[in-house]
């Protein structure tokens, strides 16, 4: 049998989603738990990486498992046996073809800006009190949907075969002494929510025009974007799926 999990983590003690031999992960810490209350290896495919300090609000991952069990109940004690920082939701009995990654169809992540030093958002948001141009980064954000090809905001060397995304949604809504930006699409290259955040805040800040924008993003060069906002103030909110119903 193939299950998915639904889950949620603060991102500030990991190093991201991905095992890695000699820092703690996400993934690492979910399969000790699984093999654990399971009493059998346990490996978890996630439906993406997240990079260290970057927070997820609905994350889902898969995993096989050949007896059956009770759901709530291994919910339960997962949720016991896991540090605090990790919560599981679900566990979804899915076809034994079901793939989190490769079945997603919508992605959708936030970042948090806070304009007002709040301590106790300190490692869930970024802290930027500059003036901010917020109508102007709106107009650039509806830019994004006219295109498709996204290498200047990707991570250099990376291993895609396509900068292709196709974005769905992608605007910015100020409430209080809060800035968040929101960006849904198919899929998103490495570094590309940071990367588009970092270009919109030099737009807010009047250092780049709309018109340098569509030049940046026809010019395929991460050089000419803007820079790369701090992990700790993006969350993945959201993974859609067409078999799975909320």
């Amino acid at each position: 049998m193939r299950y998915f999990i639904q889950f949620a983590y603060n991102g500030t003690h990991y190093h991201g989603w991905q095992f890695q031999p000699n820092a703690s992960s996400v993934q690492e810490t979910l399969n000790k738990a699984f093999s654990v209350l399971l009493n059998s290896p346990i490996n978890i495919m996630g439906a993406g990486r997240t990079d260290t300090g970057v927070h997820a609000q609905e994350m889902y991952g898969h995993f096989d498992y050949e007896t059956l069990f009770d759901v709530p109940t291994l919910v339960h004690k997962l949720n016991s046996y896991l540090p605090k920082d990790i919560a599981v939701f679900d566990i979804i009995p899915v076809h034994d073809e079901a793939h989190c990654r490769f079945d997603a169809t919508k992605r959708t992540y936030e970042y948090h800006i806070n304009t007002v030093k709040n301590p106790f958002t300190e490692e869930l948001s970024w802290y930027f009190n500059q003036k901010l141009d917020v109508a102007l980064m709106n107009e650039a954000a509806k830019i994004l949907l006219n295109h498709t090809d996204f290498q200047c905001f990707s991570k250099v060397n990376t291993d895609v075969n396509t900068f292709d995304c196709t974005i769905f949604e992608a605007h910015w809504k100020s409430e209080n002494n809060k800035l968040v930006f929101t960006i849904s699409a198919n899929r998103f290259l490495r570094n590309m929510v940071r990367a588009i955040v970092g270009t919109l805040v030099n737009i807010g800040l009047h250092k780049i025009s709309l018109i340098d924008f569509e030049n940046i993003i026809a010019s395929k060069s991460r050089e000419k974007a803007g820079f790369s906002v701090p992990a700790h103030g993006l969350y993945l909110t959201e993974i859609d799926y067409d078999y799975i119903i909320k």
